[in-house]
């Protein structure tokens, strides 16, 4: 590749980047006024408020919507850094570095042998499709730590699995990201003690240093069913034929609440627990381990358990957004038609929210529509990612070349749970150590 095409490969992706950053963050700061709620609101007041209460040194003891495992204090608190700044400004300063962090993991990673700029452009469309609320959410950062936390488990396990635990403890799911990971071999066992050891003296940290650190256990338990959810979309139809429900306000989201709530939502973690059920048949299963299955496992739980929870926020699709980016970074990744519908669906998701939230909560025609579409796009996104996964780790299907068996011949070392390249510098020799590059 000569220098300029190196350097377009580069400054393109960018300018890109900071053309549709600049759109995102004038939406955020009302320069530019999309229709419905203003977005913002949630770091403005909610943020600011938790901010306050953390300064003092507890937890928000006594507010319900402080449903976020402890590390996310540091997120809430982070805008500090800037103290010439109002907390506002600060925090959005914040989240477009970390964007721009994002960008060049991917960037880097793509310049790599095995590897393709493809991951990068789905980060900058993703982000863009998502609208403000991409930036008006503390979630960029999380996904900004999974990101990382993948693709330093190519080289450094034991910094991937310290990132696993703190992305966990920032926002639960990045746990999901140890669903590929080998159980077996010196690596595998340097991730998974690192993940647990780290996870374990970070919750006894925040335990001792505030009280409340553990509150959000509680508060998540009563949630119902929110009105952007798979399962929402029975009371959406209901309501048509004259249901009785109502929409209310409850643990921080606008809710459905009335009869068949109980049971729609008991569906939604039965459906959950289904998809849990189907990772370990997945995991038991399991043949052959690919330079991308660690990368594309994440992708596909995160994608099944967003789609079943009876919660789906706008800025869940960040997640997904962030995991498909790193799975099409990788060219032996087979995720990209689900990534594509997860786009889409991310796409819509604007259109769904800000934008048509107030016809989604009155159950109008076109509110519905937009969720069943977005919705309907997960559910695909989700069977097809299912699919490749287990095509791909089964070697019953194309595209299995240069698929690395799970053990070694010589010492059942792991080989590419924990690799995220297709070069020979990642691959294991006969003897279990790293090829020479």
């Amino acid at each position: 590749m000569t220098s300029i095409s190196r350097a377009r490969g580069v400054w393109l992706p960018v300018a890109v980047w900071a053309v549709t950053r600049t759109v995102v963050l004038l939406c955020v700061l009302r320069v530019l006024v999309l229709p419905g709620p203003d977005v913002a609101t949630d770091v403005s007041v909610i943020y600011r408020g938790w901010f306050t209460v953390l300064q003092t040194g507890t937890f928000p003891l006594n507010d319900v919507t402080w449903q976020y495992p402890p590390a996310a204090a540091l997120a809430i608190l982070s805008p500090g850094l800037l103290p010439f700044l109002d907390y506002t400004t600060a925090f959005f300063t914040l989240i477009l570095a970390v964007d721009a962090a994002t960008l060049a993991l991917l960037l880097r990673a793509g310049r790599r042998d095995g590897h393709r700029p493809a991951g990068a452009w789905v980060w900058i469309a993703g982000v863009a499709l998502l609208g403000p609320t991409a930036y008006a959410r503390y979630d960029l950062m999380v996904t900004a730590v999974a990101v990382a936390a993948l693709f330093a488990a190519v080289r450094r396990p034991r910094v991937a699995g310290a990132l696993v635990a703190f992305g966990a403890l920032l926002k639960v799911w990045p746990a999901l990201l140890l669903t590929g990971a080998a159980l077996r071999g010196r690596r595998a066992r340097a991730l998974w003690w690192s993940a647990a050891g780290t996870a374990a003296a970070l919750t006894l940290f925040f335990v001792a240093a505030a009280p409340g650190a553990l509150s959000f256990l509680t508060f998540q338990r009563d949630r119902g069913t929110e009105v952007e959810s798979l399962g929402a979309l029975v009371f959406h139809v209901a309501r048509q034929f004259g249901w009785e429900g109502q929409v209310l306000l409850n643990y921080g989201s606008l809710e459905f609440l009335g009869p068949g709530v109980p049971f729609v939502s008991t569906v939604a973690l039965t459906l959950s627990l289904a998809a849990a059920g189907w990772l370990v048949l997945w995991r038991v299963r399991v043949r052959e381990l690919g330079a991308a299955t660690l990368c594309e496992a994440a992708f596909t739980a995160t994608l099944l358990f967003t789609t079943t929870s009876r919660v789906i926020s706008p800025q869940y699709m960040l997640w997904l957004v962030a995991l498909g980016a790193v799975c099409v970074t990788v060219r032996a990744a087979r995720q990209t038609l689900p990534v594509v519908l997860v786009l889409l669906a991310t796409g819509v998701t604007l259109l769904e929210f800000p934008v048509g939230f107030g016809q989604v909560v009155a159950s109008d025609p076109w509110g519905v529509t937009l969720l069943l579409v977005r919705n309907g796009l997960l559910v695909a996104a989700s069977l097809l990612a299912c699919r490749r996964l287990w095509r791909a780790t089964r070697g019953d299907g194309p595209g299995t070349a240069g698929v690395v068996r799970a053990r070694s011949a010589a010492d059942g070392e792991a080989a590419a749970p924990v690799e995220l390249t297709g070069t020979a510098a990642a691959q294991p020799r006969a003897d279990g150590a790293p090829a020479a590059p």
